[in-house]
């Protein structure tokens, strides 16, 4: 399979701080993001993924069981020393607002931001990569009916972002996020500025960041980008792990 490489510096930061408890037993002392999918790691995938399509600088926030996270890394990566982790030592207090809120001054130029646990392909993230210009491009998919853990998405007329959450009524969801955001040109700064200013109020510790994007699609800032039939997973219970084992069986690893 032919991978398009970026021509333009690009960073990525994954967001892997949690330890995953809907996982147990599987994460009692392993964090989620180094679950196997087919003998490979969650967080290798992903890594994988961005450096086949030339993204070299990549930032892991990590938190439970970090050690094992740092091992792997020097293990596989020794190689690529824009490969790091930032530390999050409020996982067990807080959701991944704060994780963003702790990157923050890697958000300085153009940048994707993926959730920890999506297993991707990296023809995904050319697809997401050569997206129509936009400050914020929220990747998305489409099924027949959405379930209650669905991240839901709800559209206007010219296929912007209207609203982001959880308990969008079922009549006004128009696809899905997958966890992953494209950040251009201003949009790294109207992030970062947004999710300073949440955090100026304790109760949003709990927050996710996608409660962020939800405020700035009403200021007409988000845009979408279409990822159906590109292959990704969601790894949130243990059958996903099948499920994942399933779906990217045989494409090997993407760094060859």
């Amino acid at each position: 399979m032919t991978i398009n490489k970026i021509k333009k510096s690009i960073k990525a930061i994954i967001l892997s701080a949690g330890q995953g408890r809907r996982l147990l037993p599987l994460t009692e002392n392993t964090p989620k993001c180094l679950l196997p999918v087919l003998d490979k790691p969650v967080i290798e995938w992903q890594i994988d993924a961005l450096l086949a399509v030339g993204i070299k600088e990549i930032t892991i926030v990590a938190g439970f069981q970090v050690g094992l996270i740092e091992a792997l890394l020097k293990q596989r990566y020794a190689d690529y020393p824009q490969v790091s982790i930032l530390f999050n030592p409020f996982f067990e207090v807080a959701d991944n607002l704060a994780s963003c809120w702790l990157a923050r001054s890697v958000m300085d130029s153009d940048f994707l931001l993926l959730n920890g646990d999506t297993v991707i392909e990296s023809p995904l993230l050319t697809q997401v990569l050569n997206s129509a210009f936009a400050p914020i491009t929220l990747s998305v998919d489409y099924k027949s009916t959405y379930d209650a853990d669905d991240m839901k998405v709800q559209l206007d007329t010219k296929g912007w972002v209207k609203q982001v959450s959880k308990i969008i009524p079922a009549d006004q969801i128009d696809a899905e996020s997958i966890g992953l955001i494209y950040f251009r040109a201003q949009g790294p700064q109207y992030f970062r500025e947004a999710v300073e200013a949440a955090l100026r109020h304790p109760a949003e510790l709990k927050s996710w960041y996608l409660t962020i994007i939800d405020e700035l699609a009403k200021q007409n800032l988000v845009n979408t980008r279409s990822v159906a039939g590109y292959r990704w997973c969601e790894i949130d219970f243990i059958e996903d792990l099948v499920k994942a084992g399933m779906l990217f069986t045989g494409t090997g690893n993407a760094k060859d």
